[in-house]
């Protein structure tokens, strides 16, 4: 059972996560975090230093939770098959229903809302970010990996390549479905990306 304290530091998080989304991290002061977390000053600073060492835990609880989120659908996908190329389509079938499920747009990604505000992150913020965008495409990157042993590319490029495009395009639909109020812009993006591996590798299933 979680404390008291880790309680409130839960708290803190999931509150500075929802406003920095939907306001940036620019637009989002301390004191609004600390009035809707219903905490004095002295609490928050008791769980962290300042707003960039909260930007720097963020960003880490982020990447764990949507890590969690990936390899729950890769686990899935998994039990599915065992076939490496038909769990990477069925993790992005498994991905786009997931997104469509979402009761509105997607919220947004951290990523994003700490790049656009480079100019007031430390460096240590800035390469927490750097690390978090890379762990997703060495994690895509690895299951591409695993496609190539078995299936010869139609179109010759790198399983680095992929995957950026796969964390390019996540990012970028949900730039878009929120630019757009429009939530089955990611959906398409990402089935669009699922019909491009079936092209790559010559599936025709």
């Amino acid at each position: 059972m979680a404390t008291k304290g880790e309680t409130t530091r839960e708290n803190i998080l999931q509150i500075a996560q929802d406003l920095m989304l939907q306001k940036g991290f620019s637009g989002t002061s301390l004191d609004e975090i600390i009035s809707e977390a219903n905490i004095t000053k002295s609490g928050f600073f008791y769980h962290f230093d300042n707003k960039n060492d909260l930007a720097k835990h963020l960003m880490l609880k982020y990447q764990c939770d949507d890590d969690l989120f990936f390899n729950g659908l890769f686990d899935r996908a998994d039990e599915l098959s065992e076939d490496p190329l038909q769990q990477m389509l069925i993790f992005l079938k498994l991905l786009a229903e997931a997104m469509a499920k979402l009761p509105d747009v997607h919220p947004g990604c951290l990523v994003a809302t700490f790049t656009s505000a480079n100019q007031q992150l430390n460096e240590e913020v800035i390469s927490v970010t750097a690390d978090c965008t890379l762990g997703w495409s060495d994690m895509f990157s690895d299951r591409l990996q695993k496609i190539n042993q078995k299936y010869a590319m139609k179109h010759s490029t790198s399983t680095k390549e992929l995957a950026d495009m796969l964390c390019t395009i996540l990012e970028g639909g949900i730039i878009m479905s929120r630019t757009l109020s429009e939530q089955q812009i990611l959906v398409q993006q990402i089935l669009q990306y699922r019909n491009y591996l079936r092209l790559i590798y010559g599936d025709i299933t």
